[in-house]
């Protein structure tokens, strides 16, 4: 374990933000994490996991703790259901395709969302029909004031909309090092609801679909609509989809009768961001080395050079502009750093 001193984090965020960590380090081992909180060298400390949900504005004065815990494991296997237990530091997409290949299902339509497993039950994080919660057993977490682990069942995490109690009451209070899934074998339940899924079925000819099946669709539609983080710096989804109420929703469609929408409750209605941002005129438009995706409304782009701190004043812009247009807030799903 070894504590270097001003390190861009360029590499470690996937909007490609250059910024410098005071310090900054790389555990491996629950012992070196562990060792790392007891000291009091470093005062300020700032954990970073696989950078994919974060926007930095600016440097880190502070030792900046890299979350390269690794390795994955089946805990136990019945003929219907299987527990596998990931480290923090694993790689989403390769976790699911890991699962994929023992033809362990549930996280089919979760493939090629960035970050790593440990950071994937803080927001909850969920694609097409289906989110993180869905097969999520426990997790197991340092509590940063005992240096203890402990672990958190789902009714633990009171999961929600992009969100846990990871970013509410727990902020800053633990570390997850690990997280187990409870995955289904054999009979697996898909999730297809989505169109876009169905008409790739359709364009691929399959009849009769695979959890392979639905991974690989879900990478194709992701691919044809948003930026690979190597290429572009980006984030994915930088706006939540706002949830408002159903008159709130009523007086939308006085002036955008074919507004899309979600049912959320009986009282509330879920709006795509992406189509607000979009007919707020923001889809495709660039500032020199930044702007929104022509692709995704929803995503906002570093083209390369740009300062966090640009982008910031772009989501805030569009967030002023749409809140202007539709009388909707919409929040930032992205971690402002």
């Amino acid at each position: 374990m070894q504590i270097l001193n001003d390190i861009s984090l360029k590499p470690y965020n996937t909007f490609g933000i250059d910024v410098k960590a005071k310090h900054f380090v790389s555990v491996t081992t629950v012992e070196e994490l562990k060792t790392i909180f007891s000291s009091e060298e470093f005062p300020q400390k700032f954990i970073l996991g696989g950078g994919s949900n974060m926007l930095l504005t600016k440097d880190i004065d502070a030792l900046v703790i890299h979350l390269n815990l690794k390795g994955k494991k089946i805990i136990s296997q019945s003929n219907t259901e299987a527990l596998i237990e990931s480290k923090a530091g694993e790689n989403w997409h390769e976790f699911v395709l890991w699962t994929l290949e023992k033809d362990f299902g549930g996280l089919e339509n979760l493939s090629l969302i960035p970050g790593n497993v440990g950071t994937s039950p803080i927001q909850n994080i969920g694609a097409y029909g289906v989110e993180l919660k869905d097969t999520f057993h426990s997790c197991n977490a340092l509590n940063l004031e005992t240096l203890e682990i402990e672990t958190f069942t789902k009714e633990d995490c009171k999961f929600d909309y992009r969100n846990s109690i990871f970013k509410q009451h727990a902020k800053g209070k633990y570390i997850i090092i690990s997280v187990i899934f409870n995955l289904s074998v054999g009979d697996h339940k898909l999730n297809t609801n989505y169109g876009a899924i169905t008409s790739e079925f359709e364009n691929r000819n399959i009849d009769q679909p695979t959890i392979q099946d639905v991974s690989k669709a879900v990478i194709a539609i992701r691919l044809s609509k948003l930026p690979n983080p190597k290429e572009i710096g980006n984030s994915g989804s930088f706006f939540k989809n706002p949830v408002i109420t159903k008159d709130a929703f009523s007086k939308l469609q006085e002036n955008f009768p074919n507004a899309p929408h979600y049912i959320v409750s009986e009282t509330e209605i879920k709006v795509p961001a992406g189509w607000l941002i979009e007919q707020a005129g923001f889809k495709g438009k660039t500032f020199g080395n930044y702007g929104v995706h022509k692709k995704q409304a929803l995503v906002l782009v570093n083209y390369g050079g740009a300062k966090g701190k640009e982008i910031l004043e772009l989501s805030k812009l569009i967030q002023d502009t749409v809140a202007r247009i539709f009388e909707i807030q919409i929040e930032a799903e992205v971690n402002i750093i």
